[in-house]
């Protein structure tokens, strides 16, 4: 089974999620819910976690997390793990309540972080549990438009900072930001590697974190090779019309990028054969 890469230093942000084993229920009743927010004040405390949003679903639940301290993976530990003995306890069972690890996306602050926490309180809506988002009370959207008081696990400051200097100002342009991405697309087709959701500069500076990743046959290829260009742009058109540059690209796809053979025959078209003659010729 491929773990995924975890990318942690000072000051990182991500979007984690993490669902019920086999899709059951982590949230039976409000009870559990509130339960849940306790124990991720508590490790907002502890760990020195800075949480901008979060929505509690029945059988999974999205957070945004800031992480001044780079210790994501030690929090989770803690947040799912108390959250899980808890459970357990109150309903007396046994055994694991989440299926395998949580999935972490880290996000650009600057470009990205406001999309992805729209997106994050919209889950209700788009999952069609209501109508409404102001219906929907386990998530941070009420608490960010002024509509409820926030819950201490809840940092509002910087969301609405980038809205107006006025807090009731900027509560009221969040609703309408919020609002107008009510049907939008997908936000995660521009993440980089399972894992990355920012611009090209922005990969750039965390390469250094990779590295020492890109032998490590348990971690998916997609993510040991972040940077790394995709077949059409190794082949342009011009490469293309002359064969020398185009087996010279060849030997670069396999060997610098680590594409398989076989995936650069499809993609070009050519017997997996012939690409092994190319790659093989000294």
């Amino acid at each position: 089974m491929a773990r995924p890469l975890r990318i942690e230093y000072d000051g990182a942000l991500y979007h984690v999620t993490s669902r019920g084993n086999e899709r059951k229920p982590i949230f039976k009743d409000d009870s559990d819910r509130e339960i849940f927010l306790d124990i991720l004040y508590k490790v907002n405390k502890r760990y020195n976690w800075i949480c901008h949003a979060y929505c509690l679903m029945d059988n999974h639940y999205h957070l945004v997390i800031e992480t001044p301290d780079g210790n994501l993976s030690k929090g989770m530990r803690q947040l799912n793990g108390v959250y899980t003995q808890t459970f357990n306890k109150k309903y007396r069972r046994v055994g694991h309540i989440f299926q395998g690890r949580y999935k972490a996306i880290l996000i650009q602050k600057e470009s990205h972080l406001l999309k992805v926490c729209r997106y994050v309180v919209l889950n209700p809506v788009r999952a069609k549990a209501t109508r409404s988002i102001e219906d929907w009370k386990w998530s941070s959207y009420l608490a960010t438009a002024g509509k409820n008081k926030s819950r201490p696990c809840l940092t509002t400051d910087w969301i609405l900072g980038q809205f107006a200097k006025q807090k009731r100002t900027a509560e009221k342009k969040y609703e309408e930001f919020v609002e107008a991405g009510i049907g939008e697309k997908g936000i995660w087709e521009d993440v980089k590697g399972q894992s990355i959701l920012g611009n090209d500069e922005f990969v750039e500076k965390l390469i250094s974190y990779v590295k020492g990743y890109e032998d490590i046959k348990e971690i998916p290829k997609s993510q040991r090779f972040i940077n790394r260009p995709a077949l059409k742009e190794i082949f342009n058109k011009e490469i293309l019309l002359n064969r020398k540059d185009r087996n010279k690209q060849i030997k670069e796809a396999v060997n610098r990028y680590s594409y398989s053979q076989k995936e650069v025959a499809d993609y070009l078209g050519l017997y997996y054969t012939t690409i092994s003659r190319i790659v093989n010729d000294k």
